[in-house]
């Protein structure tokens, strides 16, 4: 029982250290901790699904290694995308052996607990950017004490439906760490979160299958988010304003930042408002006007798009880059529209781990339909998985695992039929 006792513990740390370390935006530390972990945790046998997701960014890799040949790099700019595009490989495997040696019943509170630890060490550095380093803005605050957290916003979520999910957990605990999650989330200030936490709200109450009830919702929640906007374009909050005013700006322009397909690049607010655009404008007018292979194929790892401009990112100026914001965009440049078919199938193969045949399976069916509607936006606006500070691909990872092993504990029950 002891013994038990402390392979749960260790497992508990180094799943809540694997999770925490991108947050201090070091990549190099993240890969060190992350291919520690993975090495240790190893196993001798690997569902399907699990291999099918690795396969798939595997291949991204092969692509994007075998195109590198045809192209000139560098061995740095070589190594570092090596590096990148292992992550999400890392990630799964970290969630899923994980789950898979945890002895816990549900591993999902192990969720709860890490989300609790980031809020806590977020809101710590929130207080200390106001205090000491008197921080008063909305840029200041996200430069200092982060952009956003993904994985908090999943511990938010599974608080709310935690009955459904059949976590144990007592109702003043519960209270307390949303409240704790949702103050946190909130000081992330950031669009993608807020459309992290509607998607997978909707997704776990149903409303994303065929239904009249859910087909009212969505139209009610249509209506309702057009309605906002338009008071947003009325208000018309300023770039650069006090308060939540920038925050407001950033809304309003929201539906057109990541798509904009003509950028005046002399003009600073246009430039600097439409950044993310701009780099596939970049990408796809470069990849076009280059030999027409590098369409299918890409140009490998260590390639690069010039950006005709000096760009200051995360402190260093640069002229060139190699990783984009886009996810869609970087993995075409590296590996082309084969790399890109194969993240999306990626992200469509998570629907495997539905099972509709089971309503014992029903809520967790919701979270995966959520969650592959929120990572087509997050590798459009954040480069899903491949973003150094990202941490979904561990606990999408352990989302895997756990499926699996409830299976198996109801076949072991025969409560569940044994052709599913």
């Amino acid at each position: 029982m002891s013994l038990t006792l402390s392979k749960n513990k260790i497992l508990q740390f180094l799943f809540i250290l694997c999770v925490a370390v991108p947050y201090f935006n070091n990549y190099e530390l993240t890969f060190f901790i992350w291919f520690l972990t993975v090495s240790l945790t190893l196993r001798t046998n690997y569902s399907i699904n699990i291999i099918n997701q690795i396969l798939c960014f595997l291949g991204i890799i092969i692509i994007s290694l075998v195109s590198s040949f045809f192209y000139e790099f560098t061995v740095y700019n070589f190594i570092r995308d090596f590096t990148y595009l292992l992550k999400p490989i890392f990630g799964l495997l970290l969630g899923y052996q994980i789950c898979k040696r945890y002895s816990n019943n549900n591993p999902l509170y192990l969720i709860i607990r890490t989300g609790v630890f980031l809020a806590i060490l977020h809101l710590i550095i929130v207080a200390f950017s106001f205090i000491f380093l008197t921080v008063r803005d909305i840029n200041g605050l996200r430069y200092y004490a982060g952009y956003f957290s993904d994985f908090e916003v999943y511990g938010l979520v599974f608080l709310f439906f935690s009955k459904q999910l059949g976590i144990e957990i007592s109702e003043s605990k519960r209270k307390k760490y949303i409240l704790l999650l949702a103050v946190s989330s909130m000081f992330y200030l950031s669009r993608t979160n807020f459309i992290q936490f509607v998607l997978m709200f909707m997704a776990l109450k149903g409303y994303f299958t065929i239904n009249k009830r859910a087909i009212t919702v969505l139209a009610t929640f249509a209506v309702a988010t057009i309605l906002l906007y338009s008071a947003i374009l009325y208000v018309n909050p300023k770039r650069n304003g006090p308060g939540i005013e920038a925050f407001l700006y950033k809304v309003k322009i929201a539906p057109t930042e990541p798509f904009k397909t003509k950028i005046n690049k002399e003009d600073y607010k246009d430039f600097n408002d439409n950044y993310r655009s701009l780099e596939n404008i970049l990408t796809i007018n470069q990849m076009t006007a280059e030999d027409k292979s590098t369409i299918i194929f890409g140009k490998g790892m260590g390639s690069e798009v010039k950006l005709h401009a000096e760009v200051m990112l995360d402190g260093v100026v640069f002229s060139k880059i190699s990783i984009l914001h886009n996810g869609f965009m970087t993995i075409f440049l590296k590996s082309g529209l084969l790399g890109v078919v194969l993240l999306i199938l990626s992200i469509v193969l998570l629907y495997r781990n539905c099972f509709y045949q089971n309503p014992m399976f029903k809520n967790i069916n919701y979270f995966f339909i959520g969650t592959i509607l929120f990572l087509f936006i997050s590798y459009w606006v954040f480069m899903g998985f491949y973003f150094k500070a990202d941490t979904k691909s561990i606990l999408i990872g352990l989302m895997i695992a756990y499926v699996e092993n409830k299976r198996r504990q109801l076949k072991d029950k025969k409560i569940l039929s044994q052709d599913i």
